[in-house]
């Protein structure tokens, strides 16, 4: 179940003057760093969603309750890369994924957004959710404090595989935070099915969007 009232919040876009014309990039100003981010038409992936500008404003503004400096976050689902470059900033130790045609441009932004900077250096990583997970993550090896995941869920057929990674990444004592706009009965079901299997906060509430910031852990037995 849902516990919490969540904060009612408006995505800031944090514009800045574009340098540019190029209808491909988009510019942002998160932690103090401008952040340019090249969008790509062939894939949903490759396009800033509203989920990962409310997360990104979120982690921002509540640095002290979602501390990241040198925590291991693994994003899912990472796109273009914005959140995974927050977070970067932020002082975490980042391993950004997503399929495999959508790293190229994944990897660009991230290393174009990061390369300069005194932080600990990202990861962009393959993973199809549902898939490998126990060959490419070993859960002897790999351990995250945060998991981080915007948009994720939409109209797609890749729902139950999606779930079953949150869970499996899920360890105890990690936060999953999972931001997404809530537009058709399918995400509603999904929302249910963590609500089932998580202990689930919604932490921020974005009407003009339809966005919800949820957190999520695994549950003490």
């Amino acid at each position: 179940s849902l516990t919490g009232s969540p904060v009612t919040l408006k995505i800031l876009q944090n514009w800045v003057p574009r340098v540019s014309h190029y209808f491909d990039k988009e510019h942002y100003t998160y932690v103090g760093h401008q952040i340019v981010i090249q969008e790509s038409i062939e894939h949903f992936g490759a396009v800033v969603w509203p989920g990962a500008l409310a997360l990104s404003q979120y982690l921002e503004s509540n640095q002290e309750q979602f501390n990241l400096k040198d925590k291991k976050v693994l994003e899912i689902g990472a796109g273009t890369g914005l959140l995974s470059i927050v977070a970067c900033i932020l002082g975490a130790h980042v391993t950004a994924t997503d399929l495999p045609e959508v790293l190229e441009n994944l990897s660009y932004n991230i290393s174009r957004n990061t390369q300069n900077l005194n932080m600990h250096k990202p990861e962009v990583r393959k993973l199809v959710w549902g898939e490998g997970l126990n060959e490419d993550f070993p859960a002897s090896t790999y351990h995250y404090d945060f998991i981080l995941a915007t948009d994720v869920v939409y109209h797609h057929a890749a729902l139950d595989p999606l779930l079953a990674t949150m869970v499996y990444f899920c360890k105890p004592g990690t936060v999953l935070l999972w931001a997404n706009k809530f537009r058709f009965s399918t995400d509603y079901e999904f929302l249910e099915k963590v609500c089932n299997i998580f202990n689930t906060t919604i932490l921020a509430d974005f009407p003009e969007s339809n966005v919800k910031l949820l957190k999520a852990t695994v549950r003490e037995n």
